[in-house]
């Protein structure tokens, strides 16, 4: 690993704008090598040798869909930017809109919440956000009452507070599983959809909780509805992402597989870093439990036995399979198959709030609580966070709409952060005069050299803590592709470790870092990830895969203000023969 100190430094701003953009984004045709239907004598040469490395890495054939390797991107420019009346325009970088957003709110349509739809939306709104998804659990009241009831509340909020898209989802217990955030695009069937999914195929609905494989078959069908409901035009599109993965442990690396290769198009990522960020601020002055209330134990029988006792811990507010280099997550990425982060806030009751649920409630009857009620005593035992005060998903859309964002999530033009750490990023890996965006896919020749660009806006004023935070570090994780994993419970990719760290402390303004990553041989991917610095260790795999890495959250005093980090999604590079 290389260790630099002298990041370049650019004091004003400019963009990119020659060279080629693949952007990951949806596919007009398939390409050649990977359209099966074309046989090996009529390919030219060069499509010929890149069909045989897919089938080399085990990414042709059953499932090939759900490979990033045999994806076909757009080249060009990204389609202008459109604003509509009140709308933020986000960030500009690259082409493309970033909008900051959360998929994972609940409200007074959940058991556990408190707030109005328009509580939600309004404060999202002041934060930032330029999307968000209402995801109520699901329950027997939410499928019977609340997944209708909740829809006017969205409607209204979508007229009143036009700067913000709002989705309708639900917080989905997957059968033998844990939540899952399940969204549809906004239309006439939105409801229609969401409720008979609900009915369906929610664990709790359904009496399917348990860690069984007809219950696991039950989750794969749910997915298969939902990709049928888009297939028929029921709704025009429909999403889904694990949420709290590690938390409970309970979502084995098998099942993480198998929901990505049963419906690639919807089931496309998990949550990186948990909501609940204030829950390890420590007694009197909060909850007192783990960031995320990530503060459990394996269960004897639900929880997958090969997760180690850490991966019941968050690193620097992000879940064991992202925080750890070489883990979970990169032995999936390694696949060369797409399965993008998120980072929310899983709001149910607000961290210090003044407020309580409506008095003379009946939520078993009318699947709501009563609109909330001011209170004087501060709520210091709550451990969640407004959407956008502090985790963020920032999504680069071709433009501001409910489809731009879903496109933008589906191809993993994503990072998120915490705290404000950043105001800005783009990320580009460059070969022969191609360019890619997070997300993307580059194929070069090989022996083409290839170069990492970033370009970091770091924060200009301060987050909603009222400081401005500081920018410290910016690694570079490189991963070899190797192909479908033969054990579907693998959780390890040693080809995977941070290449280049830089140290980036007192740089304001405009960072730009290039790295040269050499001549392309085999197949890889990058990532990356910075943080503030205030709190480091050697990653779990040891120093020579993560030599400063997110340090283990501890239960009861985790103060979520003192380690900031962002994560990106990862580029793939690819030779063609």
């Amino acid at each position: 690993m290389q260790h630099s100190h002298g990041a370049q430094v650019h004091e004003h701003s400019h963009e990119h704008t020659d060279g080629h953009r693949h952007d990951g984004g949806e596919p007009a045709v398939l390409r050649p090598a990977a359209d099966l239907s074309i046989d090996d004598s009529e390919l030219r040469p060069d499509e010929l040798g890149r069909r045989k490395f897919f089938r080399a890495a085990g990414v042709l054939g059953a499932g090939a869909a759900a490979s990033v390797l045999v994806t076909t991107v757009n080249t060009g420019t990204a389609a202008a930017a459109t604003t509509a009346a009140g709308a933020p325009t986000g960030v500009p970088k690259g082409g493309y809109r970033w909008l900051a957003g959360d998929h994972h709110i609940h409200t007074q349509y959940s058991p556990d919440g408190q707030y109005r739809v328009i509580d939600h939306v309004r404060h999202a709104h002041a934060y930032g956000l330029g999307w968000m998804v209402i995801t109520d659990h699901g329950s027997a009241q939410h499928a019977k009452i609340g997944v209708e009831k909740v829809n006017p509340d969205i409607l209204a909020a979508r007229r009143d507070v036009p700067g913000t898209l709002v989705f309708q989802g639900l917080e989905w217990n997957i059968p033998a599983a844990e939540h899952g955030t399940v969204f549809v695009h906004p239309g006439r069937n939105e409801v229609s959809v969401l409720k008979a999914f609900e009915n369906g195929y929610d664990g709790v609905v359904k009496a399917a909780t348990a860690n069984t494989p007809t219950n696991e078959a039950l989750a794969v069908a749910g997915l298969h509805f939902l990709s049928d409901s888009v297939a028929s035009q029921r709704v025009s599109d429909a999403l889904m992402l694990a949420n709290h993965p590690a938390r409970k442990g309970i979502d084995s690396p098998h099942e993480i597989r198998g929901w990505r290769d049963a419906a690639p198009k919807i089931a496309i990522g998990m949550e990186g870093a948990p909501g609940h960020q204030a829950a390890g601020i420590a007694t009197p002055n909060g909850p007192g439990s783990g960031r995320g209330y990530y503060d459990n134990s394996p269960d004897p029988v639900a929880s997958f036995p090969g997760y180690p006792l850490e991966s019941y811990r968050t690193f620097g507010g992000f879940d064991w399979m992202t925080a750890t280099v070489g883990g979970l997550w990169d032995s999936l990425l390694a696949e060369g198959k797409a399965w993008w982060i998120s980072a929310n806030s899983d709001s149910h009751q607000i961290y210090s709030d003044t407020s309580q649920r409506g008095p003379g409630s009946d939520f078993v009857n009318n699947g709501h609580f009563n609109d909330p009620v001011h209170i004087t005593a501060p709520q210091l035992g709550n451990g969640d966070f407004w959407p956008g005060y502090y985790s963020r998903t920032h999504v680069g859309s071709a433009d501001y709409s409910y489809a731009g964002v879903m496109h933008g999530l589906r191809a993993g033009r994503v990072w998120v952060d915490h705290g404000g750490l950043i105001d800005a990023l783009d990320v580009r890996l460059r070969a022969g005069g191609d360019e890619v965006p997070l997300g993307g896919v580059l194929h070069a020749r090989r022996g083409t050299p290839v170069t990492l660009q970033i370009r970091i806006d770091t924060a200009r004023v301060p987050n909603w803590s009222q400081f401005l935070p500081t920018l410290a570090q910016v690694d570079v994780i490189r991963g070899a592709i190797t192909g479908a994993a033969k054990d579907r419970d693998t959780m390890s990719a040693p080809g995977t470790r941070v290449v280049r760290s830089y140290d980036v402390s007192g740089q304001t303004r405009t960072i730009v870092l290039t790295y040269a990553l050499g001549r392309l041989d085999d197949g890889f991917y990058v990532r990356l990830r910075g943080s503030d610095g205030n709190r480091l260790a050697v990653g779990l795999k040891g120093a020579a895969v993560d030599p400063a890495g997110p340090k283990m959250d501890v239960v009861g005093d985790a103060d979520p203000w003192q380690d900031l980090w962002f994560y990106t999604n990862p580029m793939w590079v690819l030779p063609t023969r």
